[in-house]
């Protein structure tokens, strides 16, 4: 198995911690996508993995091989970059094939590899055109192109699809797990955007000011989130966040008051207060609410709406309603299912049912 793990890697430009102390594997075949807010040692990561950027402490493994010291031609990646970083004087099949001809592989076999490539990424019938002559979704698949060819057993790619616009990005993420199923390469893929990382991902890792938050499955992630950055980074909206004062086992929010069901009085016991997430499609809008709060603004999605609300904490919640409602006037606040509801430590931030863990 060539799995890919990182043993305590960091990262330093000077005083300034990139990446800090990071462990993680990556398993042979899978599509790994390191997620998190720009600056977050994200993209220097990836840099590490394929050799473009030298590693302060750590090691990285491939396959149990310590490959620190190697040279990005020696460590086989293919690697796709935000910017395309096409050669503007050269055809599309000139690009394509740019890096096999160094390799010195026969015509015959690159041939066999662009032609494949081209009918994967649907560019049957661009091979002469020049990169200024191609759409900034044609120019991407080009790159893809570029890197498919190499049949690297490591897919690297950094934020590949953001210069693209909402649609072409779909199709985009579509292709490219098209092209993981086919030829089953180690994916990495960097991205900020959420909607990626949960569409493409098998497992998603985390990263914030270089630190890994958390890592799991799309799923694992939206459900139970590690701590309050995770729960406020991933979801669209994010996870409505309280923080609440706890007295006799009852929660108050302002001059709100709930009484805690028994079996999660288990989360507040021995505590002064607790942050509460609600997913805003946990909530419901109500006229005799749980918590009080005034509709401050609705956004009309067609098919559904989101209704922020304000608490007189002056807090605000997002609470996601099946179709717009233009009679909002008796909505008094929300309310929501114990079941639903996240538990974080108030001072740790971590999610109270994971204990912490990743």
């Amino acid at each position: 198995m060539e799995n890919i793990i990182f043993k305590h890697v960091k990262k330093t430009y000077g005083k300034t911690e990139v990446v800090k102390d990071l462990s993680l594997e990556v398993k042979e075949g899978e599509r790994l996508i390191l997620l998190g807010p720009s600056g977050c040692g994200k993209s220097t990561t990836l840099r590490m993995l394929a050799g473009l950027e030298s590693i302060t402490e750590g090691e990285i493994e491939v396959g149990g091989k310590v490959i620190n010291e190697l040279t990005p031609g020696e460590r086989n990646v293919a690697m796709v970059f935000q910017s395309y970083a096409l050669f503007p004087h050269l055809s599309v099949w000139e690009n394509i094939v740019f890096g096999l001809k160094i390799q010195k592989l026969s015509k015959e076999e690159i041939r066999k590899r662009a032609s494949k490539a081209l009918e994967i990424l649907d560019l049957i019938g661009f091979e002469e055109h020049k990169p200024q002559q191609l759409s900034g979704g044609q120019k991407q698949r080009v790159a893809l192109c570029r890197a498919l060819v190499k049949q690297s057993k490591t897919f690297l790619l950094d934020e590949p699809l953001s210069n693209l616009d909402a649609k072409l990005r779909q199709q985009a993420r579509t292709e490219l797990v098209k092209i993981h199923e086919i030829y089953k390469p180690t994916m990495i893929y960097v991205t900020h955007d959420q909607v990626e990382a949960m569409t493409v991902a098998d497992r998603i890792a985390i990263l914030n000011k270089g630190d890994l938050q958390q890592i799991g499955t799309p799923r694992e992630i939206y459900n139970a989130p590690a701590n309050t950055f995770v729960a406020g980074f991933i979801g669209t909206p994010p996870m409505n966040l309280l923080e609440v004062i706890i007295k006799n086992d009852k929660l108050f929010v302002g001059k709100d008051c709930l009484e805690v069901p028994f079996e999660y009085r288990k989360f507040i016991q021995n505590k002064e207060s607790v942050f509460i997430g609600i997913r805003p499609e946990n909530c419901q809008l109500s006229c005799k609410p749980m918590l009080k709060a005034l509709v401050s603004y609705v956004e009309n999605l067609g098919n559904q709406s989101i209704v922020k609300l304000e608490l007189p904490t002056k807090e605000t919640v997002n609470v996601i309603s099946a179709a717009y409602n233009e009679n909002l006037d008796d909505i008094k606040g929300f309310s929501f299912d114990w079941d639903n509801v996240s538990w974080f430590d108030s001072s740790t931030k971590e999610n109270l049912e994971k204990k912490g863990g990743n």
